[in-house]
């Protein structure tokens, strides 16, 4: 019983001698990450459905939002309305330059806060890790059978707020 208390204190005494460089360090947020909803700052470069090109309208901000069951959606919105680019995040790989690739099955429409329509279409998001603290591009592109869509934005380097 001694020989146990007196390795169990020196075990404590041990880990709280350890340097704090050697302390393990918190894993780095990846991106889009866990479930909740990140809005990044920046700029719009393009947005465009067919023919229709709501690039002038197209708010700086861009929402990502990720469900709990690993559904990840790039929501751009033009005056009021909103045009989301929607993937299986686990199908997520590395792309070049340090990006990703997100493959997507659909396209989401809405008005205000609400999506209200999906269409299916095949095509990809790319984007970098808005947490190095350094300027970004999300680029998505999706076709359906009658249509296509596309979507730029470059974030200034900074998330605007992170919610639940």
């Amino acid at each position: 019983m001694k020989l146990s208390a007196l390795v169990a204190a020196g075990f404590v005494a041990a880990v709280f001698a350890l340097p704090a460089s050697a302390a393990p360090a918190s894993p780095p947020e990846t991106f889009p990450g866990a479930p909740g909803v990140i809005t990044l700052s920046g700029k719009c470069a393009k947005l465009v459905v067919a023919k229709f090109d709501a690039t002038k309208g197209c708010k700086n901000e861009l929402a990502s939002v990720t469900l709990a069951n690993g559904s990840v959606t790039f929501i751009f919105t033009s005056d009021g309305k909103a045009l989301g680019f929607q993937g299986d995040g686990s199908g997520i790989k590395p792309a070049s330059n340090g990006n990703a690739r997100l493959p997507l099955s659909l396209v989401t429409t809405g008005v205000g806060n609400r999506m209200t329509g999906q269409v299916k279409v095949a095509g990809f998001c790319t984007f970098g890790n808005p947490y190095g603290g350094k300027p970004i591009a999300i680029e998505c592109t999706a076709e359906s059978k009658d249509s296509s869509f596309t979507g730029s934005f470059r974030t200034g380097g900074k998330l605007v707020k992170k919610g639940k």
